[in-house]
């Protein structure tokens, strides 16, 4: 199964959305496997949002991300990347579907609510960002029967 990253943005920390959000992933039925609230650093940020660095609205962002600390989470399950990316809707809240969180929650394309892993490769970086090895755990989900075929897991 796949494990994915997903972070509560400070504006939603500051709209209170964190159950709102958190229970979306888990009523689809993706796994928590870490959760912790962390301040982020300008470090971390210029890394993060490295690919973003050189445009206009990169002060912006990192400014955003630091007005309060955010929640990163990392969730699992079956293509878990592309379900977290497809539930958190289009970058920008006014485009995103209603239905999304990001649509559903969002006037913005800044404060757009969460942060979500787009491939499974950057999932694999952004998650061993975030996370230390012994804050992510393995357990058993009971109930996986019920979510999932017999021959899917």
């Amino acid at each position: 199964m796949e494990k994915t990253l997903v972070i509560i943005k400070p504006c939603a920390i500051q709209r209170s959305l964190i159950g709102k959000v958190i229970h979306r992933f888990e009523r689809k039925g993706l796994q928590i496997c870490g959760m912790k609230m962390m301040q982020l650093s300008d470090e971390i940020l210029m890394e993060h949002y490295a690919h973003l660095a050189q445009r206009s609205f990169f002060k912006r962002i990192k400014d955003s991300m630091m007005i309060t600390p955010v929640i990163v989470c990392c969730l699992k399950g079956i293509d878990a990347v592309n379900i977290v990316h497809a539930m958190a809707g289009k970058t920008n809240g006014r485009e995103a579907a209603q239905g999304t969180i990001r649509g559903d929650f969002s006037m913005s394309v800044q404060e757009n609510i969460v942060h979500t892993s787009d491939t499974v490769e950057n999932a694999e970086m952004e998650l061993k960002r975030f996370f230390s090895d012994d804050e992510i755990f393995e357990f058993d989900q009971f109930g996986l029967n019920f979510l999932y075929a017999s021959d899917e897991i």
